[in-house]
């Protein structure tokens, strides 16, 4: 292909290249904003190093129903809709927080809030407890 038919190629569609620009654009900037806020992804392997070694807490950000059909064992349960979940965590500001939905996408925007409020350190659990689940680590049904 030469710049003759890329050239004509974008005349002829500029749609899609619009679309494909803007999709572009979201890609970049929603990598760039995880960078910025500061919010760490780990695995499930890593979040259990750091319960096991950090004390970390674990926080499942999901409905009341999502809870009860499973939940990582010891997780604290703060729906996101909880307008009070920096009061609810303010107790574990100097431990690790690790901060999970169903997929890890979520908890995301929840981890940079807690950033803003001041606890420094936030994880987001990647995948989220699908993730958990698929790496073979335990949940818990019920309260």
């Amino acid at each position: 292909m030469n710049i003759s038919q890329l050239s004509e190629f974008i005349t002829n569609h500029p749609m899609l290249i619009l679309a494909a620009v803007a999709l572009l654009a979201m890609l970049v900037g929603g990598e760039l904003k995880r960078r910025i806020s500061g919010v760490k992804d780990v695995g499930p392997g890593e979040a259990t190093r750091l319960l096991n070694h950090d004390n970390a807490i674990m926080v499942d950000m999901r409905s009341d129903k999502d809870f009860r059909d499973g939940h990582i064992v010891n997780a604290l349960h703060v729906p996101a809709d909880n307008s009070d979940m920096p009061a609810r965590l303010d107790k574990y500001r100097d431990r690790p927080v690790i901060v999970y939905c169903r997929s890890g996408q979520r908890s995301l925007p929840v981890c940079s809030k807690l950033r803003k409020q001041g606890f420094e350190r936030v994880y987001n659990l990647k995948g989220g407890v699908l993730g958990w689940q698929q790496a073979d680590l335990p949940v818990s049904k019920g309260k």
